[in-house]
Order: C-alpha cells, then sequence, then structure tokens
C-alpha cells in the first residue's frame, strides 16, 4: 500500500484556548517531536505547524494512525489524550489533506481571514522541518508550491489588502502618522487579548520606544521582557500619560480612566485610540488641542471594509489552491511511477551495452563512437511512448496495469533502480 499524506489538526474551530495552549510546541517542543513521529511510527515525512490557534502534524503514513500521533502529542505535552481527543479533526484523504494544508497557510482557516502572520509561520514551521531531516520529497514539493501560490495571491487578488483585524487596524493607522512624529513614545494600556495582540504586531513590525501598563504589573513586566518594551506603573498613569505620543487603551473598566485633565498640559499633538467597551477614554479629550481621537467604532468599520474585500476574493483564492492542489496530485502519481521508468531506462540500457560489447572489438575507435551515439537515440526514442504513456495513465489512475505489463515484458523486478 502507498503512504498517503494526512493530518490531524486541533484548532480554534472545536478547541477552547485553555485546550489549545496545553498542546502548543515551541521550536525544541516541535523538533523533538519529530524524532518521536520517526522513532515510534518510523515516519519519514511530516511538518508540524503550531501557533496560539492551532496544533497541526501533517504526515506521510501507509495506515491511517491518526490517534495514535494525537497520543504520542499529549503523551508529549503531559497531557491524558482522552481529554483532547475529541477536540481534533483528522484528515486521511491525500488530495484532501493538501488542500486543508493549502487554505491553513494561505489565510482561509484563520481567525482572522487572511491573516499575513500565517505564512511566515508556516515557513518556520517547514524550516523546522527540513532541520529534522524530516522534508522529504513530498514535503518540499507542497511548500514551494505553497509559496508560489501566495506570491500569486498577493498579486492578482485582494485577499490581502488593507487590516482586518483591530490590532492590524489600529497598527496600520499609527503607521500612517508615525513618520511625521519626532521620536514618538507609545504606551499600550490593557493587555487583554487586544492589547497583547497590539504589543506583539509593534513589536513584529519592528516598532520602538514602546512602553506597556495594566493592572496587574505581572503581565505587564512579562510581556515587556517578551517584546523589549518599558514597563509604566498603573499607578503612574495619571501623572505619566502626557509623556506619550500615542496611547492605545483596551482596559476594561466602568468608566473611563484615561480623563481629560490627564492631558490638559499636553503642548503637541497626542494620538488616542480607544478599542475598550464600554469606552476607557473620556471623549471631553478630543476638545484639547492637538488631540486625536479613534474609537473602536471606526476602528471596526475599517476593519469590517477589509474583511469584505477579502472575502470577495476568496472564490479567486480557492480557484488558485485547486489549481496548486491539482499539479501536486499529478506530480505525486507520476512519482509513483518514477521508480518503473527508471527501472525500464536501466534494463534498456542493459541491453544497449550487451549488445554493443559484441561488436566493439572489431571496430575502430571512430566507429565505436558512432554506434554508442545511434543506439542511444534510438533508445531516447523506444522508451519516449511508454513513459508518455505511463504518466498518461497516472491522471486516470491507471498506472497498475501498465506497470505490470512493462514488469512482466522486461522483468522489470530484476532491475536495479
Amino acid at each position: 500500500m502507498s503512504e498517503s499524506f494526512r493530518v490531524v489538526s486541533i484548532s480554534y474551530k472545536k478547541a477552547p484556548l485553555q485546550i489549545r495552549e496545553r498542546l502548543a510546541l515551541d521550536e525544541s517542543e516541535t523538533k523533538a517531536f519529530y524524532l518521536k513521529l520517526k522513532e515510534v511510527f518510523g515516519i519519514a515525512e511530516a511538518l508540524v505547524i503550531s501557533t496560539c490557534n492551532r496544533t497541526e502534524v501533517y504526515f506521510k503514513s501507509d495506515s491511517d494512525i491518526s490517534s495514535e500521533v494525537i497520543k504520542l502529542l499529549a503523551i508529549n505535552k503531559g497531557v491524558s489524550s482522552s481529554d483532547i481527543e475529541e477536540y481534533f479533526e483528522i484528515i486521511n484523504e491525500e488530495s484532501d489533506a493538501t488542500n486543508y494544508l493549502f487554505e491553513v497557510a494561505l489565510g482561509l482557516q484563520s481567525q482572522v481571514i487572511g491573516d499575513q502572520q500565517i505564512i511566515n509561520q508556516v515557513k518556520n514551521a517547514y524550516q523546522w522541518s527540513a532541520d529534522m531531516q524530516m522534508a522529504g520529497p513530498f514535503v518540499h514539493r507542497v511548500l514551494h508550491t505553497v509559496f508560489y501560490a501566495n506570491k500569486r495571491l498577493v498579486q492578482e487578488t485582494s485577499f490581502r489588502d488593507g487590516a482586518a483585524s483591530t490590532s492590524y487596524v489600529t497598527v496600520d493607522l499609527m503607521e500612517s502618522f508615525l513618520p511625521m512624529l519626532a521620536n514618538p513614545s507609545i504606551l499600550v494600556l490593557g493587555l487583554g487579548e487586544i492589547g497583547e495582540d497590539i504589543a506583539k504586531t509593534l513589536f513584529e513590525k519592528g516598532i520602538k520606544n514602546v512602553s506597556v501598563c495594566n493592572r496587574t504589573k505581572e503581565k505587564a513586566v512579562e510581556l515587556a521582557q517578551s517584546f523589549e518594551m518599558q514597563v509604566l506603573d498603573y499607578t503612574s498613569l495619571a501623572e505619566q500619560l502626557q509623556n506619550f505620543d500615542v496611547v492605545v487603551s483596551s482596559v476594561r473598566a466602568e468608566a473611563p480612566i484615561v480623563k481629560t485633565s490627564y492631558l490638559a498640559k499636553k503642548k503637541s499633538i497626542t494620538y488616542l485610540f480607544d478599542l475598550s467597551v464600554p469606552r476607557s477614554i473620556e471623549s471631553e479629550v478630543e476638545n484639547i488641542p492637538g488631540v486625536v481621537l479613534y474609537g473602536l467604532d471606526e476602528i471596526q468599520k475599517r476593519s469590517d471594509e477589509a474583511l469584505e474585500k477579502r472575502k470577495a476574493a476568496i472564490p479567486q483564492v480557492k480557484a488558485i489552491i485547486a489549481e496548486m492542489v491539482s499539479e501536486v496530485a499529478n506530480w505525486s502519481k507520476e512519482m509513483m511511477v518514477s521508480p518503473t521508468i527508471q527501472k525500464l531506462k536501466n534494463a534498456l540500457e542493459q541491453i544497449r551495452q550487451d549488445e554493443m560489447s559484441r561488436f566493439l572489438k572489431t571496430m575502430s575507435a571512430e566507429e565505436a563512437e558512432k554506434m554508442d551515439k545511434v543506439t542511444a537515440a534510438m533508445m531516447q526514442k523506444i522508451i519516449k511512448l511508454p513513459v508518455l504513456q505511463l504518466k498518461a495513465a497516472c491522471k486516470r489512475g491507471e498506472a497498475d496495469t501498465l506497470i505490470d505489463v512493462l514488469n512482466d515484458l522486461f522483468d522489470l523486478e530484476k532491475v536495479k533502480v
């Protein structure tokens, strides 16, 4: 039985965050897991993608060992497999698994559709697979085709146009005015999910001079260390707020915590983003000269517009994926017959060499060279049609019959590849 490309996946679609985070793998854990896949199951090709939204194991296997792979992952993370199995999706059909990988890598399966981070995460996963010698011919082919599809997506569709999440819209807006400010200082106030995303996005875009502030200081310190930022003590907010040029607030509070009085003495332009519900910045701050306030409604409107553009481009993206998956499938089928083609070439070459050796002793060097060229050209023409027929049979799913005929005609089982 030939090997098939398969996947086991746990993602935000079925599993809550508290389950997903228990199975997340960093680089060292991912590489160690590759070794386990090889040692325990003899898997030679695999790709492990692990982000905050998903942990997925793609692998080539001649049988369905999905449950065993899930159990191995659970063991490695110190989790009971019975606690997590119900959250997994399993795809054992090669074309479906390949299509799913394309959709994940290009952002169709992301929480924020068209997510631009996922393709870089897939590139990292591919590098780690290659580092562990787990990226065989199939994984290499699929991933290079994925990256080509990503280039086409950017060039041919509007799927990546604009920012479709609150954090990305906010940072995009910041980038429109930051160059106009002299060494601007930025404060991220409140480190819930949105605040943390903002801080992470700023870090990934290389934006410096950022401080974080949170009512729970420990979280602010931890995040600041991860993203190379400063920490503003929450108790100093009233006195220190006027020192910042940009403030992004996503604090959950019953009443606004950023008061108009905190900015009353501010002389330079200040940009405020209120991403909280209810509002955490007093609306009256807009009355202060030089203060610009962006509310959540405006941010969400921009996000929705970008999201609608991306949704409209989905049919184009799926058409690109279908084309690329078909190419991979045709290549994979041809790979199945490549050993037979090579054996046939070797068998015919052996016949040519044997026949030439019978006459070489009676020939001059010039005559031998001519005969070698003539017979080699004949062999190329003789083998051309069987090779074309084999490849055509692959696409029809009928290669097995032709392989059997060629094996019988030329006794290919005895021929080395």
